[in-house]
């Protein structure tokens, strides 16, 4: 066994799991309306299941509907969802993994449409990243929320789960409750960190007696809030073993708030695989129970490591599970190459979800959130289909058909392939997009499906070969704004540059602040060569609410980068 400290079994209050592999709660807003449980849900978690991982834990679930975080989370407020909810362990336990529910109240972080009411908290400070004015909780309120997370706890336990984990992290209620940053209460339930702790162990407390002592129960937290006037690791540390006396199992080490620069909770490209993990070696050195690292980590050698040092005792892989559902198989089957890397990039999970308020997916894996539909059938009869072009979308295309049993092959008119994410690879910290490339191709290469480099093609070949089908793939050429001068010999196209075709020195004039400007100019600042981006807008593109814009905005800045908003370039002197 390659990675034997990963692939070891251990238990958890009584609960066994098969390996150390995680898959930590996402959320995927694939839940019905009426927030019960969707055949779209169960056949996205049964998929990951499959893929050989020892514990799955859910995404968010309601313990009381004022507490949704988004339109369709799923809920267990009340004993009807508790069919629906029993559909999930029993997928799960088909292919040897355990269950466990995540109970969720979003605090002040959600919005009057998906809840119906204005949302509540510990004070009646509104979210930053929201502002969504909220209310702050009655005693009487207070109570009620306990006794909802014990009684959805004994749901959970009725539904057939195996355990289930209370959401204390990220900036939800839980950890509003803790924090200074959000709670400025003048009650026992504020002021002193003695007063800020004692809902949650209230909460745990609760869900303890009424799920029994055999059930195991854990917290996520955020070790460290990492926000001004939010509480640090120390607290954390001092926390912990009040938390494990009042009940708890395991702790789930996660990091950041909403609000907190960067993203950290859902840590993007930009930030070093297992970031996180010396704040669970910190918990688990003030501990006697297992905790779980987490914080982009997607590389078992990593994982096993982290286990062996006594780091962690199990590791969340998070949107690893999106990209790659049959990721932990991978590589207890030692098939590394076979396996689709995470890029980290945040683009169809995440910020799908939190931004667009669309069901999360993957950029690197389409047939994330679409299980439910099964397996494509193959092809009768099997046809002999070219695909144009070798981009991300060709070679997709060139998979997607080959796999159904086509006769596939490929052409690209460039010396290589790849198509936009050669270039969009080169910024600092996107290398991985240049990984999923040499995967594809090794995935081409295993179905025998040839691509053919500096081969354009032409309706004359068309019509000399005859394919059955073809597939137009051939990519788009960007618009250019009809500026004086933009023809000169000076002017360049920053995928030229990025891939090398055009080499600069210095200084760098950058036209346009979007993705493409900022990662060329910091690609560019990376190298050493002074860059100013000029903007038309007055406000910048790509935002800092964005992990990836953040980090960008940053690195622009720490490297001595200009930006400029609001500057029209009417020509060249």
């Amino acid at each position: 066994m390659q990675f034997p400290h990963l692939f070891s079994s251990v238990t958890i209050n009584g609960m066994t799991l098969k390996n150390r592999a995680v898959m930590p709660p996402m959320g995927t807003g694939y839940g019905n309306p009426d927030s019960t449980v969707s055949d779209r849900l169960v056949a996205y978690l049964s998929q990951r299941a499959q893929g050989g991982t020892g514990l799955i834990i859910t995404e968010v679930c309601a313990v009381n509907p004022r507490g949704k975080g988004f339109p369709n989370e799923i809920g267990i407020w009340s004993d009807a969802f508790i069919p629906g909810l029993a559909r999930i362990p029993e997928a799960l336990h088909h292919f040897g993994a355990k269950a466990a529910l995540q109970l969720h109240h979003a605090g002040r972080e959600t919005f009057e449409d998906a809840i119906g009411a204005i949302p509540e908290a510990p004070s009646a400070i509104p979210s930053v990243i929201l502002g969504q004015p909220c209310e702050a909780m009655s005693l009487e309120r207070i109570a009620q929320i306990v006794e909802a997370f014990a009684s959805a706890a004994g749901r959970a336990k009725t539904a057939g789960f195996d355990a289930v984990e209370l959401h204390g992290a990220h900036g939800y209620l839980l950890n509003q409750f803790l924090s200074p940053f959000s709670n400025q209460r003048d009650d026992k339930y504020g002021g002193s960190d003695e007063n800020r702790a004692r809902f949650v162990l209230e909460i745990i407390a609760a869900v303890r007696k009424k799920a029994g002592n055999d059930f195991p129960v854990w917290i996520r937290v955020s070790a460290d809030e990492l926000v001004r006037g939010g509480y640090d690791l120390s607290f954390m540390q001092k926390f912990a073993p009040l938390m494990v006396s009042a009940g708890v199992d395991a702790i789930h080490c996660s990091v950041g708030v909403y609000s907190t620069p960067g993203g950290l909770s859902i840590a993007s490209m930009d930030t070093e695989p297992g970031f996180n993990l010396f704040r669970a070696r910190a918990l688990k050195d003030v501990v006697n129970v297992p905790v779980i690292g987490v914080g982009r980590i997607n590389n078992p050698e990593l994982a096993d490591q982290a286990i062996a040092r006594g780091d962690a005792d199990l590791i969340s892989f998070g949107r690893q599970h999106l990209t790659d559902p049959d990721f932990i198989n991978k590589v207890r089957d030692g098939a590394l190459d076979d396996i689709r890397w995470c890029t980290a990039c945040n683009q169809g999970c995440i910020e799908r979800l939190s931004f667009e308020m669309k069901s999360a997916t993957c950029s690197f894996n389409p047939e994330c959130g679409g299980e439910h539909k099964g397996q494509a059938p193959k092809a009768k009869p099997s046809r002999r289909v070219w695909v144009i072009g070798a981009g991300p979308a060709g070679l997709s295309a060139a998979m997607a058909a080959s796999a159904r049993g086509h006769k596939v092959e490929v052409f690209e008119k460039e010396e290589k392939p790849g198509g936009q994410l050669l270039s969009a690879s080169q910024p600092p910290h996107k290398s991985a997009f240049k990984d999923w490339v040499i995967w594809s191709l090794r995935q081409l290469k295993k179905s025998s499906t040839p691509v053919h480099c500096q081969n354009l093609i032409s309706k004359e070949k068309i019509k000399q070969h005859m394919p059955e089908a073809v597939i137009l793939a051939c990519g788009a050429y960007p618009v250019t704004l009809p500026i004086p001068g933009l023809d000169s010999g000076k002017v360049v196209d920053a995928r030229d540059v990025l891939t090398g075709k055009v080499e600069l020195k210095s200084p760098a004039v950058v036209l346009g602040a979007g993705y493409v400007g900022m990662e060329t100019a910091d690609y560019l600042l990376s190298k050493g060569i002074p860059v100013t981006v000029l903007e038309m807008q007055a406000f910048p593109p790509v935002g800092k609410l964005t992990a990836h814009g953040y980090w960008l905005h940053k690195r622009i800045k720490s490297a001595g980068g200009r930006l400029i908003f609001g500057a029209q370039v009417t020509g060249r002197h």
